[in-house]
């Protein structure tokens, strides 16, 4: 279905790019901040087996996870605030100008992604939301352990770059925005969400995104859902459309 964003752009929405990356109970990754695997299993009692397969009348099933761990997520300020946020409060709209650009993290040991990187690429006028996907590309990141790994991390002279262009929706394929171990600095998520100065309640951040070699770079829409959790940060299903003429 062809949907108009003006006289000259439409996308197609049935054909979305789903950047997430699905959680399960029996998979390997994604997994980081020393968390084992999420758990998926059925309800059992002395009364109930939630399992057709063991003899129960339908598949019943709980889960436990965390969000930041397990799975692709969007959080807020609450993350990082002693106050609470909830990212189901902050989020109310969800369609949003995006642009997808791709950059190989600087250095050795410590692998980081620069301010002159991201400038040397540009930021398309008008965008809100920025997908960031960092090279090499390997498939294997849905399924990467990242627990004292020391994956890439963003300079946190990005973050102040961003709110100036008007970035308010940052999306990168990493477990964190900022280095694993800091010694609880988090400097980037403090810059960008401005806390604890004044915290900036309608920024998000989306970690654990997935996008493929195939998609190009360049601007599309991007779709940004998120489960119902009155959390600082839930499981969300980011959604790119190509834009075409």
């Amino acid at each position: 279905m062809l949907f108009y964003l003006n006289r000259d752009e439409y996308i197609d929405t049935l054909k979305p790019i789903d950047i997430s990356i699905e959680m399960s109970g029996d998979s390997t990754g994604p997994i980081a901040w020393g968390q084992g695997k999420p758990i998926i299993e059925p309800v059992r009692d002395e009364h109930f087996i939630g399992s057709i397969k063991e003899g129960g009348v339908v598949n019943f099933n709980d889960i436990k996870f965390n969000p930041h761990a397990h799975i692709t997520h969007t959080e807020c300020c609450g993350h990082i605030t002693e106050g609470f946020f909830s990212i189901n409060d902050v989020l109310k709209s969800y369609f949003f100008e995006a642009q997808l650009l791709s950059v190989r993290p600087e250095g050795k040991e410590d692998k980081i992604v620069s301010l002159s990187q991201i400038k040397e690429v540009g930021i398309i006028e008008g965008v809100k939301a920025l997908v960031i996907r960092t090279l090499p590309n390997y498939e294997n990141k849905t399924q990467a352990n990242y627990t004292n790994s020391n994956p890439p991390f963003l300079d946190v002279e990005i973050a102040e770059y961003l709110i100036s262009v008007g970035i308010d929706h940052l999306l990168v394929d990493l477990p964190s925005v900022d280095q694993e171990r800091d010694g609880g600095a988090l400097a980037f998520h403090h810059a960008y969400w401005n806390v604890p100065n004044k915290p900036n309640t309608t920024r998000t951040i989306t970690e654990f995104v997935f996008i493929s070699e195939k998609i190009e770079d360049g601007n599309y829409i991007l779709e940004l859902q998120v489960g119902p959790l009155k959390n600082d940060a839930s499981p969300s299903r980011p959604v790119l459309y190509k834009k075409m003429k």
